[in-house]
């Protein structure tokens, strides 16, 4: 096991800055908006720093764990369209008439720089704004990691013997431009289509010696592994990065992650998916401490590497799941509000605050199953 005290403080370090990333992005985008922020907030749990600014109080909390930006007026609405009412009285205080109060009329009512008086389009942006800027962190800690170690080229190195590459006629030195219509960049992307085949064809276009050939290769099952194979080996040739493709192989990093997360989540609504392919708090932090050990023989600079290149992954994670549309997290809030822009007409807060609640009860449940197997896997 790596340095206990090492691997927790890379665990929340990395934690630590994807959460910030992603609350500043809700901060910035809604100061911009004219929208007040009352709490800034990092970690969980009592506050055990406080300090408070113009617009707002920037917290430390007791447990280094999430976040929160808290806007000012977000929840504040109250009851359901035309179920609030407001009493109109003559000048001898008796009752003339009661005037049922619609979401937009109570809206009118808040104060400048509530979140719920804002425009629908300044509240999608500021929703919108948090996984957008975890992606942007993940560029800029791609150009990094590029600049650096470069990027791992596409190209095939070695072929295994008897598999299905070498019946198609690939050589090592092959460029693996397309499969199945897929834009190849980078080598990872191969490994992913072939660590996912369900054993359908694969299209493969890709050149040699500047002239463009096609093939086509059906993956090979392996009752060992559980898996299907091609039979392609690759991964060790890399770009140069220290030059302006720097820009561009990080923008690579970024694309490969963004399809291996989202393509990683159809995989398990698929049903071929398992719960040991889903990780919490508990997971990372072993994946996090395998690494260390694995990597520190070659020095700390490589451990560094591979530890921003963790919080890359985490980071395009936490910006994709954010923006499912799950109640309770951003895509949820996300499709309340293009209901509204769409229609003119908000969805009853009542009504939404429900949903969310559910969302948050069943977000808490799949938390807690997820924490105990990732603790079971250590028994296994």
């Amino acid at each position: 096991m790596a340095s206990t005290l090492v691997t927790i403080l890379s665990f929340l370090v990395i934690f630590t800055v994807i959460v910030v990333s992603h609350e500043f992005g809700h901060f910035i985008i809604g100061r911009i908006n004219g929208i007040d922020v009352e709490e800034f907030a990092i970690g969980m749990g009592p506050a055990i720093f406080k300090k408070k600014f113009k617009h707002t109080t920037l917290a430390i909390r007791l447990f280094p764990i999430g976040g929160a930006c808290v806007f000012r007026g977000m929840d504040v609405l109250g009851d359901a369209d035309d179920e609030e009412e407001e009493e109109t009285l003559d000048e001898d205080g008796n009752e003339v008439d009661k005037k049922k109060l619609s979401v937009k009329e109570r809206r009118a009512m808040l104060p400048d720089g509530s979140f719920a008086k804002a425009s629908v389009g300044a509240r999608i942006a500021t929703v919108l704004a948090g996984p957008i800027f975890n992606i942007i962190l993940a560029y800029l800690l791609s150009l990094f990691i590029c600049w650096n170690c470069g990027s791992d080229l596409p190209i095939v190195s070695g072929i295994s013997d008897g598999m299905p590459a070498q019946e198609a006629g690939i050589q090592e030195g092959d460029v693996i431009k397309e499969i199945n219509g897929e834009k190849i960049c980078v080598w990872g992307e191969v490994s992913l289509i072939s660590m996912m085949s369900n054993g359908e064809p694969l299209n493969i276009v890709y050149e040699r010696d500047g002239k463009t050939y096609k093939t086509t290769i059906v993956p090979q099952y392996s009752k060992e592994a559980g898996r299907y194979y091609i039979g392609l080996i690759g991964g060790n040739i890399q770009a140069d990065g220290r030059n302006l493709n720097v820009f561009k192989y990080g923008a690579y990093e970024v694309r490969y992650w963004f399809v291996a997360t989202y393509k990683s989540i159809g995989y398990m609504f698929s049903g071929r998916g398992s719960l040991d392919d889903l990780a919490g708090p508990v997971g990372v932090a072993n994946v996090i401490d395998d690494t260390i050990e694995e990597t520190q023989q070659y020095g700390w600079f490589t451990v560094f590497i591979n530890m921003v290149n963790i919080a890359v992954l985490l980071s395009v994670n936490l910006g994709i799941i954010n923006m499912l549309p799950f109640p309770a997290i951003d895509g949820g809030r996300l499709i309340f509000l293009l209901w509204e822009a769409i229609t003119g007409k908000p969805v009853p807060p009542e009504k939404e605050g429900i949903v969310h609640l559910i969302g948050i009860i069943l977000l808490f449940a799949l938390m807690i199953v997820v924490l105990f197997n990732d603790i079971g896997k250590f028994f296994r």
